[in-house]
């Protein structure tokens, strides 16, 4: 590998994914051993070891950078987070994906900034998870031949060995793929484990598997149960044996033959640092013939945001039939990525139905080299396979690319695994959700999403962002651009949504705080608050008016996103939330769950508590009471009820 210690955020670095992350100490022993300098969580800054031995000495315990499975942002050299099997796997062929496309888009003769390799180190049962096969189909498709997995075939998995669960032939199915794949019978046979790696250096139309055969150690002496011993460390009698086996003291703890740093430091960190030097010079050349692409790399290296990436932002005039905000967001994100090189993505063979192509001259689609495309093409067709779309997403934003993904809301069930590492390693991936309710109409339960918003709210870290019109998808993706530390769910509608006329309501630029006054009582003191999000806000808004007509004074609230909204100040959340006014409705077309939050228990919550139901649009929203005459009638029984609670007081 080609990797400097001194800087393990090199930009041309080799990648090593842990994927069979049940051994991590393999890669923590490997961290210490190369003396990895620790950056700090923004991968800024070098400072002292990223592992030390007293980290080792208290592996998977608190505050020890050796966690039980390899966390990103925690430990230096950890390239992604990884613990459920398939993860590792999949997300490698984001960062390989990376890496053709910089290498296509910045590389000029002479300048190859960009050719590095990723490896990743696979087990059983990453061959056994869907994701795997979803990633190595599509790395298969698009002839990453910068791209390595080596399968350590050890024949077990937590029930044991693998004959009751995992015959297959791997070699054949990667085969099927397109994948270069060779064998090597021996995991101690050097000499073909060197051929085998030169095999995959030579090879430069598809990715390579190289399968490892090796036997797993047990825990304890004659151990027959693998229940017990997979992932446990071998016990002290056979750690005894094997340091005398070595010829070293088998009472030594944690110890480390003389020699083995400085022959670590000689090899793999003379080559890093001698290659990395030799990177700095030659992009400190580039600079001064290609300054502007420089700069950008600069940038993406930063996760900053070019120069008036904004300035062609759309405004939309006020319009009763308005659009579906999926379309907006369309023209929206064109607009920025003409602005952004690096903002790029796609869809799950969705890109019709969610308005994410990037439809502009320079955009293209990002192809094997060929008639199709090539790897400067900015549109990457997925197919049907969500989870690895957004495992891939996680590796192109580890390589400090800006990438999106779309599907319809009802596949994050799909994807959970990938979202929740994002989440984790707080990455600033997008992800576009459309068709965000039961108005999907006649696609029925199993499309209309129910429960997902409240499960993508309850994700730590995860920000979710459902806009109710146009210009509040303007704002929402001004918001987006600007996170650093965070991915982020876009949730839009397929249907139409009034673009209401801002010269009565509030402008969108509450957007940016979470929740804002979007209409509000005379003398700003409502006796209702109507609280909603995305598409409902506009049934508030029409129960507002029929409320104003008949003197009943309502404020209407729209709450785009909770998260936002809960990192305001308690003065901003009380203004727009006033804690005495307790009469309190809201709106959502999904999971009434954790409205409560702030409608009170006293509150009404217009939501959903069943699946939903297969008819038109119209036919639906009737049968679950989605229209501004249901949201009146709840506002008028919440202020009967606080009226009579009021005189029962007074009695």
């Amino acid at each position: 590998m080609r990797y400097d210690p001194e800087d393990p955020n090199w930009p041309n670095r080799d990648r090593f994914v842990l994927s069979a992350d049940h051994a991590s100490m393999l890669l923590y022993s490997l961290l210490y051993l190369c003396e990895v300098k620790a950056m700090n969580p923004s991968y800024k800054q070098v400072g002292g070891l990223a592992v030390t031995l007293d980290d080792i000495k208290r592996f998977r315990q608190a505050g020890s950078r050796c966690t039980g499975h390899p966390e990103y942002g925690w430990t230096s050299g950890v390239e992604t987070t990884t613990g459920p099997l398939g993860q590792g796997a999949a997300t490698s062929v984001g960062m390989a994906i990376a890496e053709r496309w910089l290498a296509a888009t910045y590389n000029r003769p002479g300048y190859e900034l960009f050719e590095h390799k990723v490896y990743a180190l696979c087990s059983d049962g990453d061959m056994m998870e869907g994701i795997s096969s979803e990633a190595a189909s599509l790395a298969g498709h698009l002839q990453l031949a910068n791209l390595c997995w080596i399968y350590d075939d050890n024949h077990i998995s937590i029930e044991g060995s693998t004959r009751i669960t995992f015959t297959e032939d791997v070699a054949a199915r990667f085969l099927g793929y397109g994948w270069n794949v060779t064998r090597v019978a021996d995991a101690n046979d050097l000499e073909l484990l060197t051929r085998s790696y030169n095999t995959f250096l030579d090879t430069h139309d598809r990715p390579t598997l190289l399968i490892v055969q090796s036997h797993i150690g047990y825990g304890a002496p004659h151990k027959q149960d693998t229940r017990e011993a997979h992932g446990e460390p071998l016990g002290a009698e056979e750690v005894r044996l094997a340091k005398e086996f070595y010829g070293w003291d088998p009472d030594a703890q944690f110890y480390v033959p003389d020699g083995v740093p400085a022959h670590f430091r000689e090899q793999l960190g003379r080559r890093g640092v001698t290659a990395h030097a030799a990177w700095e010079k030659l992009f400190a050349a580039y600079r001064i013939h290609y300054p502007e692409l420089a700069e950008q790399i600069d940038c993406m290296q930063r996760r900053d945001l070019p120069e008036s990436w904004d300035s062609a932002l759309p405004t939309f005039p006020a319009n009763t039939k308005g659009m579906a905000t999926r379309d907006s967001s369309g023209k929206v994100l064109n607009a920025i990525a003409e602005k952004m090189p690096w903002l790029l993505g796609g869809a799950a063979d969705l890109d019709p139905s969610t308005k994410t192509h990037l439809s502009f001259e320079s955009a293209g689609d990002f192809q094997a080299p060929g008639e199709a495309g090539d790897y400067r093409g900015r549109n990457f067709h997925y197919g049907v396979r969500e989870h690895a779309m957004c495992a891939i997403s996680n590796g192109l934003s580890l390589s400090n690319l800006r990438p999106y993904t779309a599907s319809f809301l009802i596949f994050t069930d799909y994807c959970r695994g990938a979202l929740r590492l994002g989440a984790m390693m707080e990455i600033p991936v997008i992800t576009i959700w459309t068709h965000d309710s039961i108005s999907m109409g006649e696609d029925g339960p199993t499309h209309q999403p129910v429960e997902q918003l409240a499960s993508l709210r309850a994700m730590p870290g995860m920000m979710v962002v459902r806009p109710a019109d146009a210009n509040e998808v303007v704002e929402a993706w001004r918001v987006i651009m600007q996170l650093k530390d965070r991915p982020v769910c876009l949730v839009l509608t397929r249907q139409a949504v009034a673009t209401l006329d801002r010269t009565r309501y509030a402008p969108a630029s509450g957007v940016a705080r979470g929740a804002y006054v979007l209409a509000d009582a005379l003398n700003h003191n409502p006796d209702v608050l109507l609280l909603a999000t995305g598409s409902e806000v506009a049934l508030c808004i029409a129960a507002y008016e029929q409320l104003k007509a008949e003197g009943i004074n309502a404020r209407v609230i729209s709450m785009p996103s909770w998260e936002l909204f809960e990192s305001q100040s308690q003065e901003y959340r009380d203004s727009v939330l006033p804690p005495e006014i307790t009469a309190r409705v809201a709106v959502e077309a999904a999971s009434s769950f954790g409205w409560e939050r702030y409608t009170g228990f006293g509150g009404t919550i217009l939501g959903l508590d069943t699946f939903g139901l297969s008819a038109p649009m119209k036919v639906v929203a009737q049968h679950f009471g989605f229209e501004p005459a249901h949201v009146v009638a709840a506002a008028k029984e919440q202020l009967m009820r606080h009226v009579l609670s009021s005189e029962m007081r007074l009695s």
